[in-house]
């Protein structure tokens, strides 16, 4: 047969292998998110989100005022070791999809065989060589079970896409928490050391007014008491900032300048807050659960995968090439030749496989739809209570700062007064530890509420930006650009 007749014979079957494509797939609908539609107040104000469109999310640079957690923030995108797995997981899943993706399509080897035969003792060898092109069983994917695959292993790798971007909030999130405990560690220290060294003069005149005579016994026990006490807290305070490096150090995944953990006075605006109006889909956009929702598309699609399973399997088995004798004519004088092997299978009887693989998949499609919804409920609940901190560590910090205001007054009144012989030693004893209560209580309010900015950000997902409209996910964007 002529290369023409050959080529009559192979069009009708890559005609079929064109137009094969037929899905069983079941289309994808988004759960209805299991939480209510707008952020509960339980009576407090300015909740700070609200129902509208969706909003792109911030870029940290925008979120951290602060220089040098700016620069700690930078080295450990660089050189966490938790980043970088995601990262690498990126690349796997990648590889994956391609995997996935070149399925559909035949396979083409060169090649060159050779057979010698005898039909008996009497007769003479034969010799046959063939060298050309060979497609082995090749799927012609009528049933879509490949093209299933395909779109299960591209949503595998969205979501892969997406677990990174979850990882790198939850670290830009932990750099900033880790760091403004080690700022709060240090203010705490030097605090108590200066309380520790007011302590240690009262003491030593204590002391002194005992010796003459002046003070009791029991009054030289109090002070040296509260001096003990504040030694002990200077200890812990140490211990604390210690212990917040060693975290930094780990989420930053190198050793620290010294520089970089230099003392910030920590103003209110050091994390930008987040703006009144938001709108309540934004959570939607957050990197886990677009992770969750990507894992469930890749569920739905193994679904089509296993009903493909149930119908005809047609595949394709083709050589064309040259066939001669003699080796060494192979391809100079041998004869031109071709051969086809379709094959349809079609599964009569297989003890229930194909009935469980397609249980199976719809067991854990039903699997990925509970982990989708409890992705929104744990993130519901995680942004209504950042939102009850916003709503009230305001008001709390400035009364936290009028309680330090009032305690300072009385600290100096009640030790004029017991200086002068009015008052008894017990009043201002009480006032200072009052005092030294309350100057706490304004650092640790102060770092909570700055705290809750930060987990602000983590919970809404990386952040905010009001004035951007988002329409592709960023994870989206960045798979698909890879």
């Amino acid at each position: 047969m002529t290369t023409s007749s050959f080529g009559r014979t192979l069009a009708p079957l890559a005609l079929a292998a064109f137009m094969a494509g037929c899905s069983m797939m079941p289309s994808y609908e988004r759960p209805e998110p299991p939480v209510s539609a707008q952020w509960p107040t339980n009576g407090l104000d300015d909740q700070g989100l609200q129902g509208g469109q969706g909003q792109a999310l911030q870029q940290w640079q925008a979120f951290v005022e602060d220089a040098n957690l700016r620069a700690l923030i930078e080295q450990s995108l660089r050189n966490n070791r938790d980043l970088r797995v995601a990262t690498l997981a990126i690349a796997q899943a990648r590889a994956q999809y391609s995997l996935a993706g070149a399925g559909p399509f035949p396979t083409i080897s060169a090649g060159v065989t050779g057979q010698r035969q005898s039909s008996g003792d009497d007769s003479s060898i034969t010799s046959t060589y063939s060298g050309g092109l060979m497609v082995s069983a090749w799927e012609i994917d009528f049933f879509g079970r490949l093209a299933s695959l395909t779109e299960a292993a591209r949503a595998q790798f969205l979501s892969t896409a997406y677990a990174r971007e979850a990882v790198q909030t939850s670290l830009i999130a932990g750099v900033a928490s880790a760091w403004l405990n080690m700022q709060t560690a240090t203010a705490m220290v030097e605090l108590t050391e200066q309380t520790l060294t007011t302590r240690q003069e009262s003491q030593k005149l204590t002391q002194l007014r005992f010796d003459n005579g002046v003070a009791s016994a029991l009054e030289l026990r109090q002070v040296e008491s509260l001096s003990a006490s504040a030694r002990a807290t200077l200890a812990e305070q140490k211990r604390a900032k210690a212990q917040a490096i060693n975290a930094l150090t780990l989420l930053v995944g190198q050793e620290i300048d010294p520089q970089l953990l230099a003392t910030s006075t920590l103003p209110l605006d050091i994390f930008a807050d987040v703006p009144a109006g938001l709108p309540s889909d934004l959570l939607i956009r957050r990197p886990d659960i677009q992770q969750a929702e990507w894992s469930l598309r890749s569920a739905n699609a193994n679904i089509g995968a296993a009903r493909a399973a149930f119908f005809p399997s047609i595949s394709l088995t083709a050589s064309a090439g040259s066939v001669s004798s003699h080796l060494s004519d192979l391809f100079s004088s041998g004869t031109f030749g071709w051969s086809i092997a379709p094959q349809a299978l079609l599964p009569i009887f297989d003890a229930g496989r194909n009935r469980a693989r397609l249980e199976g998949a719809e067991v854990a499609r039903d699997i990925a739809v509970a982990q989708y919804e409890k992705a929104i409920q744990s993130a519901f609940s995680e942004v209504s209570d950042a939102l009850a901190g916003r709503a009230t560590l305001g008001e709390q910090l400035q009364a936290q700062q009028d309680l330090v205001t009032a305690e300072q007054k009385r600290y100096e009144l009640s030790d004029l007064l017991y200086r002068s012989g009015v008052a008894s030693f017990l009043d201002a004893l009480d006032a200072q530890r009052s005092l030294f209560s309350a100057q706490q209580a304004v650092l640790q309010t102060r770092a909570t509420l700055l705290a809750n900015r930060v987990e602000l950000y983590r919970v809404l997902g990386g952040g905010w930006d009001a004035e951007a409209d988002l329409s592709t996910p960023a994870a989206t964007s960045t798979a698909q650009e890879g």
